[in-house]
């Protein structure tokens, strides 16, 4: 799995050097430049590389990475007005910073955006850490009529524990859309396949026949060993031990992840193959809204708890699942996985990888068009920084408050890379814990001091709240911290 913008620096200097020796811009690039040219911006800065070798290597430098160390405060209205109760967050501040988010963030959702038409396209009794589950592969079909050269469904694995007792809290995963333990022949079925395949080789090579004779117990097919049995996520297997059921999103099957697919998936389509405009939503908007049309289908199954559903993703998925949540307040929970720029790292710290990764010709497709001018050098509104961006990291997470929100990043040295910048999102945790007392909940219990904050030592789990923080000793995933996570969530909503 990739680092979010971990090499986007080098992939626009590789492509303006291609273009510049008379190679033909990809399909990614002429959106990208397309979108420059709407908003005027003559040049954008490149952002800092990922290999501590290379001459603008990123900075990892504690000292120097908070040059904007005032952040905009939480609870003060842009007019100027305090954040005084709860009635006034949810009234007026709340929507407030939807709407900024909305237009210079992630984009907005067309208000015609097609609907989805789900069905059940087969089935596959398994067994999941010796549990007994029913798994259902769903297609959820975009209607089309607008753009029928635009053709989008949507892939979904449902797992569920057959033998629960009532409906069960549910986590959809950004995941592949695969079966997480297909079912295998018996010793008849593996039989049938085995003499199916011998007699198809037979017909290609009839030869084959005295190597067959020769060799009277060679089994192409045996029992249990057909298909190959896919590596198993563990992250699956815990859930399932618990008691929860599953659902894994395939975000490629909603929206591409370059932009050379944002005139098809479903941006493509509600624009109908044209260009987007700079307000139209990105692809870590597009996943989440592919989550909240799951999320639709879900509340109709009897097997899973509606009240209970949550979302959880890794890296540029751990963007996604923070997004899906802070629009759609109907998820309960949300497992943010070591998600760095554009998740829980907050823009104005130059730490790893900055605003100016995500407006490069690699990353920009998952945001807004208008997020490009955060990284304008040159341009018809002048040079803008991170310092200019209305909102930021901590705010985006309080947009979940008060429902249930964990935050999970590993350690560098096992490969969760300095780059996601540990340290500045435990500090935006910090800052967007006022946002669940506000409302009459509970926050990490260390104050909301940003500027003062340290991150705790890893496997420390600040769970007590309904926001909570764990730094696991694994790498680049979520999988360490997913036993804690169902200890805090099982507390939280009342379960033994």
């Amino acid at each position: 799995m990739r680092l979010s913008g971990w090499r986007t620096s080098g992939l626009l200097l590789a492509a303006m050097f291609l273009s510049a020796a008379g190679d033909a811009p990809t399909a990614a690039e002429q959106d990208h430049r397309g979108m420059m040219r709407q908003l005027g911006i003559v040049e954008l800065r490149p952002g800092p590389s990922g290999d501590p070798e290379a001459p603008n290597a990123a900075n990892y430098d504690p000292a120097k990475a908070n040059p904007y160390s005032v952040w905009p405060d939480l609870m003060t209205m842009a007019d100027g007005r305090p954040v005084t109760s709860a009635a006034m967050w949810k009234r007026e501040r709340r929507p407030e910073l939807v709407e900024l988010f909305e237009r210079e963030i992630y984009g907005r959702i067309p208000a015609l955006a097609p609907t989805v038409t789900w069905r059940v396209d087969s089935a596959d009794r398994e067994f999941i850490g010796g549990r007994p589950v029913l798994a259902q592969q769903l297609i959820g079909h975009l209607d089309n009529r607008g753009a029928p050269q635009i053709a989008v469904d949507i892939r979904a694995t449902l797992v569920v524990p057959a033998n629960a007792k009532g409906p069960v809290p549910l986590l959809i995963m950004f995941a592949p859309a695969r079966y997480p333990a297909p079912s295998q022949p018996d010793a008849r079925d593996a039989a049938r396949l085995d003499e199916a395949m011998k007699a198809l080789l037979l017909q290609r090579d009839p030869s084959l026949a005295a190597i067959f004779a020769k060799h009277p117990g060679l089994a192409f097919v045996e029992p249990g060993s057909f298909p190959p049995t896919p590596p198993r996520d563990d992250r699956v297997t815990t859930l399932i031990a618990d008691g929860w059921g599953v659902a894994l999103l395939d975000t490629a099957s909603i929206q591409a992840d370059d932009g050379a697919g944002l005139r098809e998936g479903v941006i493509g389509l509600a624009n109908q193959g044209r260009a987007r405009t700079p307000e139209q939503w990105g692809a870590l908007r597009a996943w989440g809204w592919g989550a909240s049309r799951l999320l639709d289908y879900l509340t109709k199954r009897r097997e899973v708890d509606a009240a209970h559903v949550g979302v959880e993703g890794v890296s540029r998925w751990g963007k996604a699942a923070l997004v899906a949540a802070a629009f759609d307040e109907r998820f309960a929970t949300v497992l943010i996985g070591s998600s760095g720029e554009g998740g829980v790292k907050p823009h104005r710290r130059t730490f790893g990888e900055q605003v100016e990764n995500l407006t490069g010709a690699g990353s920009y497709h998952w945001m807004a068009g208008n997020f490009l001018k955060y990284g304008a050098e040159k341009g018809r509104l002048g040079r803008k920084t991170a310092a200019d961006i209305p909102v930021d990291a901590h705010e985006l997470l309080a947009l979940v408050a008060p429902r249930l929100a964990f935050v999970s990043y590993g350690i560098p040295a096992q490969g969760d890379a300095e780059w996601l910048d540990q340290q500045g999102s435990y500090m935006a945790t910090i800052a967007a814990g006022r946002a669940w007392t506000l409302l009459g909940k509970r926050d990490l219990g260390r104050g909301n001091d940003y500027r003062a904050a340290v991150i705790p030592p890893p496997t420390t789990a600040l769970i007590d709240g309904e926001l909570a923080w764990r730094q696991h000793e694994g790498g680049h995933t979520d999988a360490p911290n997913m036993e804690t996570f169902l200890r805090w969530a099982d507390q939280k909503i009342g379960r033994r």
